[in-house]
Order: structure tokens, then sequence, then C-alpha cells
């Protein structure tokens, strides 16, 4: 039998050959991949200043964090968290266990390779309603935050990451965190209740974030992180004389709202592919531990950590007084501020966030699980 000999191939075919095993890798390692033993890549924020690491900082607006008492314990000092520490995202940041915090977008050092893990397009007094955050005078609407997403942020992650986002955004949390102010600032203090009822205004939020999902959704988000409304009757601010809003409606709203927004999210989940939710249900997590404070190390269940100005005094009996006193053991404290929680506080809802496996912390399974998918 007569046997052909191999033809040795050239020189410029295993070049080409060794190029395509070098670079294919390479490709699929940037975009399908989780750093450093990691569950997810990192997160995107949206929503109000329970989630905001700083953006109203660049701008001018009345909603503003940048000085002490707030961030009197970050590592760095205030920064424009509304609370004394870390945030519930930076906590959640810390579980996932990324290797910094989420910058904010408006921060112009916000470029290049400090977007790989996530940017916070969060901002103070902003609602679902582009027209909640009109009591602050000038923030992000939650609509704004999304345009900024998808025109800057995108565009910026695909040069730094060298892929489409479509492949890249899966491996990233969406961490949304908005809707008590369109209740607290909006339809009670602007007396939108003279027009709607609150099961009417309450459909009308839950229509407008459903469009605001699906439009990240359509971007390229797949896992996403929702925050439910705090126990808003708790709020130290409605102590302050002229608070529109009592106590008893605020909860109702909350609880209205947040019934909502759960079956929002499993509506979402049947009719979108790879569509995946934790709903992190701050107000029982909250509710549960105003209510049984002792359980968890707190005893202040009531009022600011911080001395608020009330609005007699000439302040919005929300924010901290600038450079004013604050408790000497924050840590017992379940508020900040007239609204915000203290780190402490935060530490427990991120704690249940990220590894509770109750329906009555977080729902249908927790970031950790979907962080995993």
């Amino acid at each position: 039998m007569r046997y052909h000999s191999l033809k040795q191939p050239s020189k410029q075919v295993v070049f080409l050959y060794l190029s395509l095993f070098v670079c294919l890798p390479l490709s699929i390692s940037i975009c399908n991949f989780a750093e450093d033993g990691a569950a997810t890549r990192g997160m995107f924020v949206f929503g109000s200043s329970l989630v905001d690491n700083g953006n109203n900082n660049f701008f001018e607006s009345r909603a503003k964090a940048d000085y002490l008492p707030y961030g009197i314990d970050f590592p760095n000092g205030p920064s424009g968290r509304f609370t004394n520490g870390k945030n519930v995202v930076d906590l959640l940041g810390d579980q996932l266990k990324l290797p910094s915090f989420i910058p904010p977008s408006k921060d112009p050092s916000t470029k290049g390779s400090k977007i790989v893990h996530g940017v916070n397009h969060a901002s103070g007094s902003s609602g679902i309603l582009d027209d909640t955050g009109s009591v602050a005078g000038n923030v992000i609407s939650l609509s704004q935050q999304i345009r900024d997403f998808e025109e800057e942020t995108l565009p910026e992650l695909e040069a730094e990451l060298g892929c489409k986002s479509s492949e890249s955004l899966p491996s990233y949390l969406f961490v949304v965190g908005v809707g008590g102010n369109d209740y607290m600032f909006n339809y009670f203090v602007r007396r939108s209740y003279l027009q709607f009822g609150l099961e009417a205004f309450t459909r009308t939020l839950i229509a407008s974030l459903a469009q605001k999902l699906q439009k990240l959704y359509s971007l390229g988000g797949r896992k996403f992180v929702v925050m439910s409304i705090n126990p808003l009757g708790y709020s130290p601010v409605l102590n302050r004389p002229n608070f529109i809003g009592s106590p008893r409606a605020l909860s109702q709203a909350a609880q209205i709202y947040n019934v909502q927004l759960k079956i929002l999210l499993d509506a979402l989940k049947r009719s979108m592919p790879d569509f995946n939710f934790a709903l992190v249900n701050t107000y029982n997590i909250m509710t549960n531990i105003i209510q049984n404070p002792a359980s968890t190390g707190f005893e202040d269940t009531r009022n600011p950590c911080c001395k608020v100005t009330s609005q007699i005094q000439g302040g919005n009996g929300v924010l901290c007084e600038r450079g004013g006193e604050t408790s000497a053991n924050r840590a017992r404290n379940v508020f900040f501020d007239g609204l915000h929680p203290t780190e402490a506080l935060n530490f427990q809802i991120a704690s249940k966030a990220y590894a509770s496996t109750l329906e009555f912390d977080v729902y249908p399974i927790n970031v950790r699980q979907l962080a995993q998918l």
C-alpha cells in the first residue's frame, strides 16, 4: 500500500492557528466570567438616596449628603451617601466580594477601568415619576438615570471590555431601589391625593416602573435586585411639625405598593425570557427590627441619630444639620437622619438580602442565588 506523506504547514498557517488559539479564549474570558471567586462581575444601580453613592455631589441640588456628620463612619469621610457609613449597595458589594465601591456616574473620573465592576446612577430625592424630585430642586430622575446608562455607560463599557453589552450585562446585577419618595414627597406633600386615590396612584407608579424595568431588560439586564419600599410610617420625619401625611397613611401606601411590586415582578419573569429577580422586602426586615429591636442589638427605633433641623427652624426635617452632633453609639440606632437608615441597619438589610432563605426577607431567591444563575 502506498502512503502519501503529509505536507508540512507553512509558517503563515501555523501563525494563523496560534492566533486563533490565543485570541478566542481571551474574548470569551472578557465577557463571560466572574473574577476572584466572585459570583457576579458587578452592579449597576438605579434609584433614590437609599442607594445613591454620591451623584448629587456633582450638581446643584438641595438633596446632598456631602458634609459631616454624613460619612462619619465611612472610610473616606462624607461621600454623598445618605448615612453614617456604608449604604446597602456598598454592603451588598462586600457580600459579593467586589473589589471596590461602585462609583457614581456623575463623577468625571468614572471612566475606563473604573466602570468594569459597575456604575451607580442613583440620585437622592428621585422617584419613579419624573416630577417627584422637584421638591429638591434638581435631581436625576429614574428615566434620566436609564438614559445616562444607555447613552454614556454602555458605550464606555463596551469599549473597555471589547465586547457587546448584550454579552457582558448578564454577568451583572441591576439594583433598583426607588418608590418611597413618590409617596412621601409627591403624593402626600404635593397633595396629589386630592386628585387620585391611593390605589390609582400606585397603579401609575407600577406601570411606569414596569416600562423602566423592561427598558433595562432590552438593554441587556437579566438579573435584578429590586428593593421594596421601606415602612415609611416609622420615619422620624413624621414626628416633625408640618409634615403632610400621617404614619398610618404612609404605611398603607407602602404596603399597597409592595404587594403590586411583587405581582409585577412575577409577571415580568413569566413574560421575558431569562429575566430573574430577588425582591428584597425591606419593609418586613425593618418592621421586624423596629418592633423587636433587642433581637438584633438596636435600642432607638424612633429618633434620628444626627441632629435634624425641623421645617419650623428652616430645615426640611429629613437631612442632618451641617456639622451637627450624632449619637455616640450609632450602631444602636435604626435611623441616621429623618428618613435614612444607619449603616448598622443597612448591614441587616444587605445580609438578609444576600443570604436569607425566608420569603419574608427576600423573594423568590436571595441575592447570592441570583448572582450564581
